[in-house]
């Protein structure tokens, strides 16, 4: 119970949106959606809702009828994310905070450009990536 009150990422079982939402207020769930905790929350957020990840491992969370995807732990463990110091994770919490706020694709994008930078994508890799918005 207690990771309730806890920072965390809660997320549905199944989408066609990949969102994923980081949460400070203590939200209940229902079954119907899981949640992350542990550090460095605000940078995975960012991470999980960026181009970069819906780019690379959309294909990884089986795809069901009418598009949706099913978004299991199981198939998040076999993926790697950098590990941010403190200082960057602030930053992400601020941005993250931000975007939840109020949304805006300028803002998305650059999240993207941040999350791009942080793995030293090259132009060309950005360029190919771009900015993936799933409706």
């Amino acid at each position: 119970m207690d990771d309730f009150f806890k920072p965390k990422i809660m997320y549905p079982n199944m989408t066609k949106f990949l969102p994923f939402y980081y949460d400070t207020r203590g939200f209940y769930q229902n079954d119907k959606s899981f949640m992350i905790t542990g550090s460095k929350i605000a940078f995975l957020t960012a991470f999980l809702n960026s181009s970069l990840f819906k780019f690379c491992f959309i294909d990884n969370f089986p795809e069901l009828q009418g598009g949706t995807r099913e978004l299991r732990k199981i198939f998040f463990d076999k993926i790697q994310v950098l590990q941010p110091d403190d200082t960057t994770e602030q930053h992400f919490k601020q941005l993250v905070d931000d975007i939840q706020a109020e949304y805006t694709k300028e803002k998305a994008i650059h999240i993207d450009n941040e999350i791009f930078a942080l793995y030293n994508l090259t132009l060309e890799e950005q360029q190919t990536i771009g900015f993936i918005e799933i409706k």
